[in-house]
């Protein structure tokens, strides 16, 4: 008779803490979560934050918990409304310059076209040559002032990964291990260096110095340096796809093997873990709520990276999406009235800023990419 009586009291002592523990795994989870959270400091990413937006109050942290919580699509109207003010401003800001640029193109057509008009035909060549230099100057200023954001823009966002990463790759290391986190530190080092070097010290500048072959080689009306710029066009891109196979074949190559070496680190210390009388089970149980936490901040903080990054990358995308639109779209307009210098100034230009697109656009891929392999590989 007590041996009935034993086991009840048994399944109503240990029973009751199990029901306990299933009602609770979901608080368990965010203890771990905050004590996880209290390892990190976002203090400097949110000082450089307001630095990449000053007129918007973003913060770091609440982007984070944003987008690991259920409330993600706040995030992505944020950053809707943010490229949808961009857009607005851009345009409003560049108008001039296309109103500008047609009054130009036109009158260069009038003094090209009505030559009778003047009794000697170098008064007509001299007032051409005069509206020609004046476009040329608007045109390498406005491209100036332009490269000049971009180039800063872009040191803007290597200077954020460069914060970026030891919150991340603490976090890959609480997640993955400590072989994934220090490969995946040195690849990102590796892109920002190569960024500094061979992007912003290299091809920027030689973008620059097609845009004054193009713009200077339509001058005398012939054909002179056409293909040397055909030639600096291709070897930069070129050199973009190049650099582009190399970080997606490095981050691939890591990808398959840093992760296997730390998941058999840590499947050998799970077993022996596992193995312990008693305890073994409720550790595994514990070690498997706190990896699935890192898991889930690891990919919060590399997705707010991502969505950071994407938001500085969109107003300089934007404005030179509108610059080169404008330059082609006065091409265009003016080909059939202006002469073909004129048209080929214009066009060549635009050309100059399809390529500082290109580039902008294949230097956040580099950081889009290498944060997407490693979200993959480390989960």
């Amino acid at each position: 008779m007590l041996f009935p009586v034993f086991l009840a009291i048994l399944i109503f002592l240990f029973g009751s803490k199990v029901i306990y523990a299933a009602e609770n795994t979901e608080k368990e989870a965010d203890r771990v979560q905050e004590a996880l959270f209290e390892e990190f400091d976002f203090s400097k990413l949110d000082q450089e934050m307001k630095t990449l937006f000053p007129d918007e109050k973003l913060s770091f942290l609440e982007i984070l918990m944003q987008l690991i919580s259920e409330n993600g699509g706040s995030t992505v109207g944020t950053v809707v409304q943010f490229i949808k003010e961009t857009v607005f401003y851009q345009f409003g800001t560049n108008k001039k310059i296309l109103v500008y640029m047609i009054l130009i193109a036109v009158a260069a057509a009038l003094f090209n076209n009505f030559t009778s008009v003047f009794q000697n035909r170098q008064v007509s060549e001299v007032s051409f040559y005069i509206l020609y230099m004046l476009l040329m100057t608007l045109s390498l200023v406005t491209f100036q002032h332009t490269l000049q954001d971009t180039e800063q823009l872009l040191s803007y966002l290597t200077e954020f990964m460069k914060l970026l990463c030891p919150s991340y790759f603490l976090a890959v290391a609480f997640a993955a291990g400590s072989s994934s986190a220090l490969v995946f530190y040195n690849i990102v080092l590796w892109i920002i260096y190569l960024v500094e070097l061979v992007i912003l010290e290299l091809l920027m500048p030689i973008v620059h110095v097609f845009v004054m072959i193009q713009v200077l080689s339509n001058l005398t009306g012939e054909d002179l340096l056409s293909e040397f710029a055909d030639l600096i066009r291709k070897g930069i891109a070129w050199c973009l796809k190049t650099l582009l196979a190399g970080v997606v074949g490095i981050n691939v190559l890591q990808g398959l093997l840093a992760p296997a070496i730390d998941t058999v680190k840590r499947s050998a210390v799970n077993r022996t873990v596992e193995a312990i009388p008693w305890i073994g089970d409720v550790t595994g149980g514990v070690a498997e709520v706190a990896l699935g936490s890192a898991v889930l901040i690891k990919n919060g903080i590399g997705a707010a990276g991502m969505v950071i990054a994407v938001m500085v990358c969109a107003v300089p995308v934007i404005r030179l999406v509108l610059l080169a639109f404008i330059y082609k779209f006065v091409a265009a307009m003016v080909q059939p009235v202006s002469d073909k210098r004129i048209t080929a100034c214009i066009g060549g230009v635009s050309e100059g800023y399809g390529l500082l697109l290109q580039i902008l656009l294949y230097t956040a891929l580099f950081f889009l990419i290498t944060l997407a392999v490693i979200a993959g590989a480390t989960s």
